[in-house]
């Protein structure tokens, strides 16, 4: 008997987790659920792009703590949030309803390139009965015209949550008033699109033979005759990229406040210069340069990272326009 070679098997690429695998309806997502904490529980950032720092390995369980090493870091770029208006809830057997909305006097004069903002001022009754509340917040784009508006949600009591939206509205909400170096926080963003893609680079379907009837980079079958049906698992052509898609317990490493610490030669690549507050991550966020990223405190935090900051020896300014 001559030699038999093993199959060679490799996992699918495309996880049926992620379904429908439809567009995002705009850049930026929304966040559905918030961790119960006290306090404000989310922020955004501008994707600048990645680097690579040297820290000293503080995690407990590590096989190089006390050691020092090289992680791979991306850097957002946080610009003061405008808190613009505050919604109150009521929850109902059909999910939450608006109540009422209070809005700031002071309103930026961009944000009326992207809501309609009513004709007279707003004197909304803040004794009212309410469930919940967020916060109406809008961006400063320093690279764009149009700002993006979103929900940020307040832990707490009813309380605690009128205290503060009642010092917030109106004014501007730093990073460092949300966030604390050392702590996790989920990110949410829409990935890079990669428009309509077949088979092989969407699912990673192996390539047929060159005797194949019609198509070489097609699916064998699209399934058995009965059921007279094509399954949802039966790997198509469609749409790969610009989905929702969040990531947990990201490690949030440094918030500065000076962009001279971080700016590279040049500046980054497609982004250009850090002009305000920025923070280190550690690891990869989704989506390109210059996109929303939307922050939210760990609803289920990791064991394994301690809430100690490392200590920085070496972060890279070296210029990323070589790669």
């Amino acid at each position: 008997m001559g030699h038999q070679v093993g199959k060679r098997h490799r996992p699918r690429r495309g996880s049926l987790q992620y379904w429908p695998r439809t567009r995002a309806s705009r850049p930026y997502p929304s966040i559905n659920n918030w961790p119960n904490l006290s306090g404000i529980l989310g922020f955004a950032g501008y994707k600048v792009g990645m680097s690579h720092i040297v820290i000293t390995d503080n995690r407990k369980n590590s096989t190089t703590k006390g050691e020092d090493i090289v992680v791979p870091i991306t850097i957002l770029e946080v610009p003061p949030l405008f808190v613009y208006g505050v919604k109150f809830y009521k929850n109902t057997p059909y999910g939450k309803k608006t109540i009422t909305q209070i809005w700031a006097k002071n309103l930026p004069r961009n944000l009326s390139r992207k809501i309609k903002l009513p004709k007279k001022e707003v004197n909304g009754n803040w004794g009212i009965s309410f469930d919940d509340l967020r916060l109406l917040v809008c961006t400063n784009p320093t690279k764009k015209k149009k700002p993006e508006v979103f929900e940020v949600a307040i832990g707490g009591t009813n309380e605690e949550k009128l205290q503060i939206a009642k010092e917030k509205l109106g004014k501007e909400l730093k990073i460092s008033e949300v966030f604390k170096e050392g702590e996790q926080v989920d990110v949410f963003a829409i990935t890079k699109g990669k428009g309509f893609q077949g088979p092989v680079k969407r699912f990673g379907v192996k390539l047929l033979q060159h005797k194949s009837e019609k198509d070489v980079r097609g699916i064998g079958s699209l399934g058995p005759w009965t059921p007279a049906k094509t399954s949802w698992r039966v790997p198509r052509a469609g749409q790969m990229g610009y989905h929702v898609r969040s990531e947990y317990n990201k490690w949030l490493l440094k918030i500065g406040n000076d962009p001279k610490e971080i700016n590279v030669k040049g500046g980054f690549l497609n982004y250009g210069v850090i002009k305000n507050q920025y923070i280190i991550l550690k690891g990869s966020v989704p989506g390109p340069r210059k996109r929303l990223i939307l922050l939210r405190k760990a609803i289920r935090p990791s064991k394994l990272i301690p809430p100690q900051v490392p200590e920085i020896k070496y972060i890279s300014l070296s210029s990323k326009q070589g790669k």
